[in-house]
């Protein structure tokens, strides 16, 4: 729900929106009018020595006057949900998702020429959208001036050890001591990755896993408690409010 009404109601506050979300296989492409955008398709995202063809898929939000651009693969999303399988088991390749929708977001920003002040992640799927904003991106002129708000959910999961996301972000140059942080790439010590290199934090709900409350405490992250948009209808002024704080960084000191 939030994230349905906070993009429409921060824009018609004036602010320009842009939103990602994997083409889930869920999705009815017929039914929300999907439709391929080809000037900004036809990229390739390298994973395990292979080149993965990234599709951008757009559809419209008539109501709210906002596109929503979608970031496709068969491999990765077509016939998949979000997290689990039909017998309620994780992906394993959840992980390797996650990196082929970071990398498919910041490749489709720069095609699209936008230079956002600030991106807002939400959940397991951007846990590596910070990371490679600060240390693969970090020298590109559309990201350099960007602040990241993390979005916690509460959205925890399972991941293979055996998981190759190691290997990948060894291959793009991240550092051995950033690294050791994801040494067991779980859930949290994902998170803590993420929120490593978020400027701030928000949450999305009332979050349920303990070490995850304590990881937010312990950083001392500048942090956007949890609102109830049912209950308050001024929401989206609280975000806007928020978002001017970090961009004047004025949580800068406050620790």
């Amino acid at each position: 729900m939030l994230w349905r009404h906070l993009p429409q109601k921060i824009q018609e506050n004036g602010s320009q929106i842009r939103t990602f979300m994997p083409r889930y296989g869920i999705i009815n492409e017929r039914r929300n009018q999907l439709h391929e955008v080809i000037r900004l398709s036809g990229m390739n995202i390298i994973i395990n020595d292979t080149d993965n063809p990234l599709i951008i898929k757009v559809a419209s939000i008539p109501l709210a006057r906002m596109q929503v651009y979608f970031i496709d693969n068969e491999d990765y999303f077509d016939g998949k949900g979000i997290l689990k399988d039909e017998k309620q088991n994780p992906y394993p390749d959840n992980l390797e998702r996650a990196l082929f929708f970071t990398k498919g977001i910041m490749e489709t920003i720069k095609k699209l020429r936008w230079t956002p002040d600030i991106i807002h992640c939400s959940g397991w799927i951007t846990h590596l959208l910070p990371l490679y904003i600060r240390q693969v991106y970090n020298d590109d002129p559309y990201f350099a001036n960007s602040k990241i708000i993390y979005a916690l959910q509460n959205d925890s999961f399972d991941v293979n050890a055996n998981n190759s996301i190691l290997d990948e972000l060894s291959a793009d140059k991240i550092p051995e001591s950033i690294l050791k942080t994801v040494e067991k790439p779980n859930y949290l010590n994902t998170t803590k990755l993420a929120l490593n290199f978020s400027d701030a934090v928000s949450f999305s709900e009332e979050i349920d896993n303990k070490d995850v409350v304590k990881l937010v405490d312990d950083l001392k992250l500048p942090k956007f408690d949890y609102v109830d948009i049912n209950e308050d209808e001024n929401f989206a002024e609280a975000y806007d409010e928020f978002y001017e704080k970090v961009l004047a960084e004025e949580f800068a000191n406050a620790n």
